[in-house]
């Protein structure tokens, strides 16, 4: 039986989760001294935990029930600039504060940082809505749709990384080169190779089960030193904060053992790219059964789930930059390196952008364009909104792509920031399902990060054109 198949049964859904807090709880242990800071935090729109550390005993006197932050955290780069252009933020808006709504349902022990919880919050202006920049807004605003429509959305990503024996000081102090993997060869299942990493995962295993993310299994993958931990999948909001809170967890622990890891979608030309295979299926709101399986129909397909596969197919070009938002993404689309080039579906074929896979309740698509890189709650929101067309509209599903699909002319996935960023600026249907306001922030961001890199030079520039040019 499938992991989707076990979660099926509303008592394995129900089951209390190891390291998950209520606020008795909390209360209990900022009492006894076990617990001291918690953490309060909210995903940026790169997909980064960001927020405070607050005393146990004022965040429960306090900041449980309102904190703030400054709007310009919802607007920046990665180098956390205060860039211009923002509607929602800027120097003549006088880069005021958001209302941090905390979200009870996401307090969780940390273990792997002393006597500290952690919270998970919503992004709110002073009437108290939701800010719609916000990622979690959007991802929120679509699992409303969905519910509305009568569906649960559920989801489930898989993050690849690659660890190194340097720490993040290190690792920058050498310009980031030369970096020394645990492993010199191919360990795609190797169980001695991994063994070496085993210290550093084993900790991220237990650690992850410890704080409320359930682990199915750790493996190694293809590249020297590159792993992937499996977390269980479930709804796409608490999918999309594991996913976050997991990310951010495996650096943190990285550090504590003296190493470095990171989720780049492509940090070495000769390495594989390290992915987000984000699979998604939608169950019924009112009684969980699953939705995606038909035994009468082909491959068990059901015309709902053909309807949902049509409409992400449909506007896949159109919603690629909320799945790989930065320069870096696109590198990793490579034919012949298991990272997809066309946005076509298949079944159970790992050269397709859509891989149908699974059987009966855990019958599923899998979108293997997101790498690892990925802001979970804008690649959900999108995978979601899209499906939702498709239904809405009815929309047919093309027939199933074939063979070696890398050699075939398909329908390409964009090879540039700068085509997605445009395919996004142009998006009809996106901008109906997420709002205007929404789409020109993050066109502006894209924009920003495109302009970042076209300004500098790049060692291979040097190296082809500094003596021969």
């Amino acid at each position: 039986m499938s992991p989707y198949s076990r979660l099926a049964s509303k008592k394995s859904a129900r089951a209390p989760v190891p390291g998950m807090l209520d606020m008795a709880a909390l209360a209990r242990l900022v009492k006894s001294g076990e617990i001291d800071t918690v953490l309060t935090c909210f995903p940026d729109q790169q997909g980064r935990l960001l927020g405070k550390r607050v005393v146990g005993r004022y965040f429960l006197e306090h900041v449980a029930h309102e904190a703030h932050a400054c709007d310009y955290l919802l607007a920046t780069d990665m180098e956390m600039d205060t860039v211009q252009g923002y509607k929602a933020s800027s120097w003549e808006l006088g880069y005021g504060d958001f209302l941090l709504q905390a979200d009870l349902s996401t307090l969780r022990r940390i273990p792997w940082l002393p006597a500290t919880a952690l919270v998970l919050g919503d992004c709110r202006d002073h009437r108290g809505r939701d800010l719609a920049h916000a990622p979690r807004s959007i991802l929120k605003r679509q699992i409303a749709r969905a519910r509305a429509m009568g569906f649960t959305s559920k989801m489930g990503s898989e993050l690849e990384f690659y660890i190194f024996e340097d720490g993040f000081a290190q690792a920058r102090a050498k310009d980031y080169r030369a970096l020394v993997p645990p492993g010199w060869y191919n360990e795609d299942y190797h169980i001695f190779q991994t063994t070496k990493e085993e210290p550093l995962v084993r900790d991220i295993r237990n650690f992850m089960e410890n704080a409320g993310i359930p682990v199915e299994f750790s493996k190694g993958e293809c590249g020297f030193g590159q792993a992937e931990i499996n977390l269980r999948y479930g709804e796409a909001l608490e999918m999309a904060d594991r996913h976050a809170i997991y990310k951010n967890g495996v650096k943190e622990i990285a550090h504590a053992h003296a190493k470095s890891v990171t989720f780049m979608a492509k940090w070495d030309f000769v390495q594989a790219g390290s992915s987000c295979h984000v699979h998604n299926s939608l169950w019924d709101a009112k009684n969980g059964r699953a939705l995606f399986h038909d035994p009468k129909a082909p491959l068990g397909m059901s015309k709902l789930f053909r309807h949902y596969l049509a409409g992400q197919l449909a506007l896949a070009r159109e919603y690629v930059f909320f799945l790989a938002p930065f320069i870096n993404s696109y590198k990793r689309f490579q034919a012949g390196s298991f990272a997809p080039t066309k946005a076509v579906w298949s079944a159970d074929n790992r050269t397709a952008g859509f891989r149908v896979c699974g059987e009966g309740a855990g019958l599923r698509v899998e979108c293997r364009v997101p790498g690892a890189d990925a802001n979970p709650y804008l690649a959900f929101a999108a995978l979601l909104a899209a499906g939702l067309h498709g239904i809405e509209q009815e929309l047919k599903l093309e027939p199933m792509a074939k063979g070696n699909l890398y050699e075939q002319k398909l329908r390409e996935i964009p090879k540039t920031l700068r085509d997605a960023v445009d395919a996004l600026d142009k998006s009809r249907i996106l901008r109906a399902a997420f709002g205007d306001d929404v789409i020109d922030h993050y066109v502006h961001t894209g924009h920003i990060e495109q302009n970042e890199y076209d300004k500098r030079i790049t060692d291979w520039e040097l190296r082809r054109y500094f003596e021969r040019g």
